[in-house]
């Protein structure tokens, strides 16, 4: 396979700003550049590399030259900022995945301190997806509650976030007056993340015999989660460290309902120093946070 830098770093451009209009903006080069350096490069590796959708996608033979492109491009930066540190535009950007309430927690403090030297492009998804984004080739380096590495990564234990079933003391009042019964759960409305958070189902799973028809509410933010909670929308788990920093009362109400979420992260098997950098802040953080 013979490919170009140009043509690695337009995959990327078109991927990452989701339309060629935008790489082209990105790369400073027309539109008709940025489709004649893609359709070269999927012409060299004999595949169709990017759905032209909105926004373009890698296709399954794409995830890998993607991959490709961005350890090329972050291993091309890192040389760049050795060569000539002084000169401007050195920071290599660094697409990491963090699970949301890390990213609302512990992450975001322990990154803090790189952030003049690097650019992060966080993506934020739940722990048991955000691994799907590092196969993808859509970030190197992800927190994750998936414990097998992804094929060409490594993989350090982080710790335990600790969930507690919490609601407002109205809620509580109103909704659970003789405890969580399962007659009680069955009724109470919950607050959901997304449609791929199981945290509240899982916990209802051990109380109900089936969770069909308990009211949802679908609150995709971690504060916002929080803040949900808290002015009684519905129960919900909460990371213990999210607790201990609310600005709004959410209280536990059956502490024998705990989960732990076990996260690790995984980066790719690269020699870089900026992505080792960001691997050793986090794993610090997570070290002196979370539970071991």
């Amino acid at each position: 396979m013979d490919v170009e830098l140009a043509q690695l770093q337009t995959l990327v451009a078109v991927i990452d700003e989701g339309t060629l209009e935008a790489a082209a903006r990105r790369l400073h080069v027309t539109p008709s550049a940025v489709s004649q350096r893609l359709r070269a490069l999927e012409v060299a590796t004999g595949r169709v590399l990017v759905q032209r959708g909105r926004p373009a996608t890698a296709t399954a033979a794409g995830e890998p030259v993607l991959r490709l492109a961005r350890q090329v491009g972050l291993l091309v930066a890192d040389t760049s900022r050795q060569l000539d540190p002084a000169e401007p535009g050195r920071a290599p950007v660094l697409p990491i995945a963090l699970n949301a309430d890390s990213l609302a927690t512990w992450a975001l403090p322990a990154l803090a301190p790189l952030a003049d030297e690097l650019r992060f492009d966080l993506h934020s998804s739940d722990q048991s997806h955000t691994s799907a984004l590092l196969r993808a080739g859509t970030v190197m380096g992800a927190v994750t509650s998936d414990a097998d590495p992804v094929a060409g990564c490594r993989v350090t234990p982080l710790g335990r976030m600790h969930y507690l079933p919490c609601a407002a003391p109205a809620f509580i009042d109103r909704w659970f007056p003789d405890g969580p019964d399962a007659a009680a759960l069955h009724r109470a409305p919950v607050v959901v993340f997304d449609r791929r958070d199981d945290l509240q189902h899982a916990y209802l799973r051990r109380h109900v015999p089936t969770t069909t028809d308990v009211p949802i509410h679908y609150v995709p933010s971690s504060a916002d989660f929080l803040a949900a909670v808290a002015l009684g929308f519905g129960w919900g788990m909460l990371p213990e460290l999210q607790l201990a920093g609310g600005q709004r009362p959410a209280t536990p109400f059956d502490p024998a309902g705990a989960v732990d979420v076990v996260l690790y992260w995984q980066q790719w098997r690269l020699e870089s120093d900026p992505l080792d950098r960001v691997a050793d802040a986090l794993t610090r953080a997570a070290h002196a946070q979370l539970l071991r």
